[in-house]
């Protein structure tokens, strides 16, 4: 099993849902698997639920990692990094979404809809999914943040 075989959870707010949408479609085209948390409709909703449907997609192991949406980006990291076992980063280019992985081991990506372009979106989400964990002493720093945390493959 190889990692693309492992989905890649999405979820977004109202504000996110076209963003999201290119995002799976990058990802999809790429190879990797998906799974849509939500939501699909421009109909106001609370993205608190969204962000908890994907962290615990990945905590439960059926993603391998997490996108979320929302107009900034901001609440939807908040309510993801909630959860034990969650790190996500809020990202606005590619070396802020390469920094994350490789120092923080994230493994949820946010981005605003409203203040991040689709093509730095698209960019920051190919250099996330493709930068590894770069352990030594990045590796006691998210020791502290999860004590039982072991680096993502």
């Amino acid at each position: 099993m190889t990692p693309q075989d492992i989905p890649v959870a999405l979820g977004s707010d109202h504000a996110g849902i076209a963003l999201k949408a290119t995002l799976r479609e990058m990802l999809e085209a790429a190879g990797h698997k998906t799974l849509d948390m939500g939501t699909n409709s421009p109909e106001s909703v609370d993205y608190p639920d969204f962000a908890n449907a994907v962290a615990a997609a990945v905590l439960e192991g059926r993603a391998r990692f997490g996108v979320l949406v929302c107009g900034t980006g901001i609440g939807i990291s908040i309510a993801a990094n909630r959860h034990p076992g969650i790190r996500c980063a809020l990202v606005h280019d590619t070396t802020g979404a390469r920094l994350s992985r490789e120092h923080n081991d994230a493994n949820v990506m946010a981005v605003g809809a409203r203040v991040t372009g689709p093509e730095v979106a698209l960019d920051a989400l190919r250099a996330f999914l493709a930068t590894p964990f770069g352990g030594g002493r990045h590796e006691r720093r998210v020791r502290k943040l999860t004590p039982d945390w072991s680096p993502r493959p």
